[in-house]
């Protein structure tokens, strides 16, 4: 939008572009305008002018610079298309053979024992690794060096990572918990993101919950479900980080639908046969570097068939067990 239609439109239509302008004038103790930007500032008395300790046109300026540094974070964290991992060395110097990129709405599986490095590769993609980590990986979006600032910048940061364990401590119930990010995001019709956000999220819990249970009284998979929802529908963070969420108690694959479905770039750690068949390719770790690529077959795809019955009825049994029935007929 330029700087004269920015000025002279309507600011309930500004608002509907960029919801984020409503926190300019909040943040300073002023009313949401009624009219145009232009005719607010013309209508602000001297009193209230030497409140702010500022000029027409010095107010004007800022308001301007304001629109085009959120706006154009905003949408540098929101356009991303690809992530490219150029390989460094494990921790024997030896080299990583690895070049790799990965397009949005794909599931990429990082795989390998205990202590080989996956967490350390998910680090190293959370920090926008330049060669300047102990891997000396270097991660590229869109086919350049990521912007250094989103380093230091939590709120616009590309990325969003879902770790194993997930504890709340703030005294709010899951509804006041996402709506609080809802308005944050300066989202539009927030009250209705959060009805969205807990029925996704209750579709992957293993166990219900309403809107009104406090957060501090989850169980671990309602937590995980939940962040897993809130992720794909409020994070504009478009490259989403997983540590290991075969046991958080979820649908796992309608979690990674969920996340697909929002065009996120999906990266996961797992020692679940299920989600690494799930995934587009599977990256093997070993002694902390990427010893191999394997990009998921017909044949293994054939396989997960098989193996989501034979989870479905295991599920089914561990459902009677916490039911307290009994298992004499299987």
């Amino acid at each position: 939008m330029d700087r004269e239609t920015l000025l002279k439109i309507d600011f309930r239509l500004l608002c509907d572009e960029f919801p984020f302008t409503k926190d300019f004038f909040e943040s300073q103790g002023l009313p949401i305008p009624e009219g145009s930007v232009a005719e607010f500032v013309a209508n602000l008395s001297e009193e209230k002018l030497e409140d702010l300790g500022i000029e027409p046109d010095e107010f004007i300026e800022s308001f301007v610079a304001f629109v085009d540094a959120v706006g154009s974070l905003t949408e540098k964290t929101s356009k991303i298309d690809s992530l490219r991992i150029i390989g460094g060395q494990n921790k024997f110097g030896e080299a990583e053979d690895i070049d790799i990129e990965i397009k949005a709405g794909e599931i990429i599986c990082i795989v390998g024992p205990t202590g080989s490095g996956k967490s350390r590769l998910l680090a190293d993609i959370e920090w926008m690794a330049m060669g300047d980590t102990p891997t000396k990986r270097h991660i590229k979006i869109n086919g350049n060096d990521a912007d250094k600032s989103w380093r230091f910048s939590p709120e616009h940061k590309p990325v969003a990572q879902l770790s194993q364990n997930m504890n709340f401590v703030m005294d709010l119930s899951a509804k006041e918990f996402v709506l609080i990010h809802a308005e944050s995001r300066f989202v539009t019709k927030p009250e209705e993101k959060v009805d969205l956000i807990i029925e996704k999220a209750n579709e992957l819990a293993g166990e219900k919950f309403d809107a009104d249970t406090p957060v501090t009284a989850l169980s671990g998979g309602q937590s995980r479900a939940l962040m897993i929802a809130d992720t794909a529908f409020l994070s504009k963070s478009p490259i989403v980080l997983i540590d290991e969420i075969e046991n958080a108690g979820i649908d796992r694959k309608k979690a990674l639908e969920l996340l697909v479905g929002e065009e996120k770039i999906v990266l996961m750690s797992t020692h679940d046969p299920i989600l690494a068949l799930m995934g587009d390719k599977r990256l093997v770790i070993k002694n902390g570097g990427v010893s191999k690529i394997i990009e998921t077959s017909e044949a293994e795809q054939a396989n997960l068939t098989g193996l989501q019955e034979l989870d479905k009825k295991l599920n089914d049994l561990r459902n009677r067990i916490r039911n307290g029935e009994t298992l004499e007929t299987i």
